[in-house]
């Protein structure tokens, strides 16, 4: 039985994964962006059949990248709408295996993967930890397994973060919407303040200006595409979790990581553990 699940989101990450395919996505936006989620992947240390596991997979646009350097990739998600979106986005790779399970029914022998990989599902779940220590039970001894989460903002202003706590009270009305109440809100969302601040980072830095600090820089240098996609995610989600550096790294280590190492620099928080028993 599944307990670990908050079905709602379920639901509204299986819309976004048909609605946001990520077809439309440049190509080198999603390399780029992969390569700066895997920076501390260690490729080169996996066996030469290497098997492992997507924890969440959404349409696939991470496993794309993965599959054709791995024996095998198990690409799982609660979701059966992403699945659908997955199995089309990765069609032409048939290393791919796709499994309908939540991250307390991973249906994976135990202590049988050489990685494994769950990028912005975990903080998603009611209890992260139960779901961490899940993932970690499938790898072999020694085995990397990579996350990303969201980070709680320790290091921005006061200012910075009042203004991202009335941003959660706007996403918490927004959630109780229907379907395509949020979609429709995420869009103008969407349009009128993830483009426009995206837009002006980008001409303030190629004016000489540190943007590192403004609203939603981050965005500054990606499609209109990706910000539609995160607005829906970041406003149609009713569980949202954030932890501290110093939170994962405690939270990886009770799972059952060692060696475990972060990305200096965004997205935050990307870290990689290895399992040590």
């Amino acid at each position: 039985m599944e307990h670990n699940i908050e079905r709602r989101d379920v639901e509204s990450f299986g819309y976004e994964w048909t609605k946001f395919d990520q077809t439309e996505v440049p190509m080198d936006e999603l390399r780029w962006r992969f390569n700066e989620y895997f920076s501390l992947f260690p490729w080169s240390e996996l066996p030469a059949n290497a098997v492992g596991f997507d924890l969440g997979c959404g349409s696939g646009r991470w496993a794309k990248f993965v599959a054709p350097r791995v024996h095998h990739l198990h690409c799982i998600d609660a979701s059966g709408d992403a699945l659908c979106s997955a199995k089309k986005s990765l069609a032409s790779l048939p290393n791919c295996e796709f499994h309908h399970a939540s991250v307390d029914a991973i249906p994976l022998a135990d202590a049988s993967m050489d990685f494994g990989y769950s990028l912005g599902v975990l903080h998603h779940v009611p209890d992260s930890l139960a779901g961490l220590v899940s993932c970690v039970r499938k790898l072999k001894l020694g085995a990397p397994f990579l996350i990303y989460v969201y980070y709680a903002l320790e290091d921005r202003s006061a200012a910075y973060r009042a203004l991202w706590h009335a941003s959660t009270l706007v996403r918490k009305a927004v959630v109780r919407l229907p379907t395509r109440g949020r979609v429709v809100v995420s869009e103008i969302i969407a349009k009128t303040v993830y483009w426009p601040l995206a837009r002006a980072s980008r001409f303030a830095e190629a004016n000489g200006f540190d943007v590192s600090g403004l609203p939603l820089s981050i965005y500054r240098n990606m499609s209109f595409q990706t910000m539609r996609t995160d607005a829906y995610d970041r406003f149609a989600t009713s569980l949202e979790k954030r932890f501290t550096r110093g939170e994962v790294a405690q939270w990886m280590s009770n799972a059952g990581l060692s060696r475990i190492s972060f990305r200096e620099g965004t997205p935050y928080w990307c870290a990689i553990g290895y399992r040590e028993n």
